[in-house]
């Protein structure tokens, strides 16, 4: 847990991405997340957290439902979607900062 905080406060951006595995809809979204960060925002880092394993880290997120998937600009929460996400809502919504963040 303690990695994990400091990744999201250290690290320019990052996905959390909440799930576990008796969620279909998760096992379908997680790689085209995958896709879309290795694509689109290689910069981006994404990291799994299981929320039955490790349902101290999902707590302390207040993450009660999955899908969810956290975004963090700078150690900043900036984006949060749970249940219904869309890659495109998702990748409109990245696009924006992570352009003013890594353009050169």
């Amino acid at each position: 847990m303690e990695e994990l905080s400091n990744l999201s406060s250290s690290s320019d951006a990052v996905i959390l991405y909440f799930s576990h595995d008796a969620c279909s809809v998760c096992k379908v979204l997680l790689p085209k997340i995958k896709e879309l960060v290795d694509t689109t925002f290689p910069k981006l880092e994404l990291k799994y957290i299981n929320t039955m394993e490790q349902a101290d880290i999902a707590a302390s997120y207040q993450v009660f439902t999955v899908p969810t998937v956290l975004v963090f600009f700078e150690g900043k929460e900036y984006f949060r979607y749970s249940r219904n996400i869309g890659i495109h809502q998702l990748e409109e919504a990245v696009k924006r900062p992570y352009q003013l963040l890594f353009s050169e």
